[in-house]
């Protein structure tokens, strides 16, 4: 069983006034019924440059200049993580956008007259593919690592499996509620997902039937008083950190041992393209990944290339001929003697 990481703190920032607006940006977003985990990133993410501003005894916000933010951006592109490897222009980017929503906040009310990062310029960002995403016997491959004769390891084929049905956020697997489950019908309601908003999808029978089986014969094992209803429990009988589902699922994908890196995203990137392999509509795995825009779903569209490859075979002139298969392997040696023929 993978140990349980301990959670990261965020930076512990000395009390300045751009500390004291810090709290007070927090507050508002609270407010405005932003949730805790963008509340908690913002922290984190503007913490680093509060940092940064208290080893160059920056501390008011009117020090805070545009050539201030600019220094702060290259120091951000130069930074290296403790592998030594640079952040990428995504990371860099999530570091910069909330100062800007942060200054402009401050300039909105009056805590500055004038928004120095109204002008800082983002890293572009390109259409990246998913790294990696499993083949339909790759992800069977790794759902088989799990003991299913082990409370936790029902859990965790439980856990697999709905991560594979669903292609759910990993907060959205550890949110999930008991009452959010109708396993007669098939369905699981997504409360409070990405942008606060709720959604109902689909879960696959076979996840479902897992799932039941998990209720009745591992949760009860697991669960303690006062039970909050929490659907998976750690082996403490408390809900799931994500990073502790993170190393979980991981551990799984690692075990199966199928060349490719991943945890809880890799069954969401496999879900959507394995979809959209088999016929479903874009705005169906829209719908089913909780992405507010279609754009964000069609990435996914470049992936799942395997109409494009029957469409490409059945037109492109350099064609393999209509073979049979008993030819096909003949064909396919013919072709190999050719490679080795020495060139002129």
């Amino acid at each position: 069983m993978a140990r349980v990481p301990r959670r990261r703190k965020p930076p512990v920032v000395p009390a300045t006034p751009l500390a004291s607006l810090l709290e007070k940006h927090l507050e508002d977003l609270r407010v405005r019924n932003y949730s805790e985990y963008t509340v908690k990133n913002r922290r984190v993410h503007i913490g680093f440059f509060l940092d940064w501003c208290n080893e160059r005894g920056l501390t008011e916000p009117v020090e805070v200049t545009r050539t201030v933010l600019e220094s702060y951006q290259r120091h951000v592109f130069h930074y290296r993580k403790k592998n030594g490897e640079p952040l990428s222009f995504t990371g860099q980017h999530d570091r910069l956008v909330p100062l800007r929503v942060w200054f402009k906040w401050m300039a909105r009310q009056h805590h500055i007259l004038h928004n120095p990062a109204s002008e800082l310029e983002l890293p572009r960002l390109g259409m990246r593919l998913p790294k990696a995403v499993l083949t339909a016997s790759e992800a069977e491959q790794v759902i088989e690592q799990t003991n299913i004769h082990d409370p936790l390891g029902l859990r965790d084929r439980a856990i697999l499996e709905t991560l594979y049905s669903t292609g759910m956020r990993r907060l959205e697997l550890v949110n999930l509620k008991l009452w959010d489950l109708d396993l007669e019908r098939g369905t699981v309601a997504i409360r409070q997902g990405k942008g606060k908003k709720d959604r109902m999808i689909p879960l696959g029978d076979r996840a479902a039937a897992w799932v039941r089986k998990y209720l009745e014969e591992a949760r009860p094992q697991l669960a303690t008083e006062p039970d909050d209803r929490i659907v998976f429990l750690s082996n403490a009988g408390e809900p799931f950190s994500l990073d502790y589902l993170t190393e979980v699922v991981r551990g799984y994908v690692e075990a199966a041992n199928v060349g490719k890196h991943g945890a809880c995203h890799l069954f969401r990137h496999t879900m959507a393209t394995l979809m959209l392999e088999g016929g479903a509509d874009t705005r169906f795995i829209q719908a089913m990944l909780g992405h507010a825009d279609l754009k964000t779903t069609q990435i996914y569209t470049h992936v799942a290339i395997r109409q494009l490859q029957e469409i490409h075979r059945a037109t492109h002139p350099a064609r393999l001929p209509e073979v049979v298969e008993t030819d096909r392997q003949e064909l396919l040696k013919a072709i190999e003697a050719e490679d080795d023929e020495p060139t002129e």
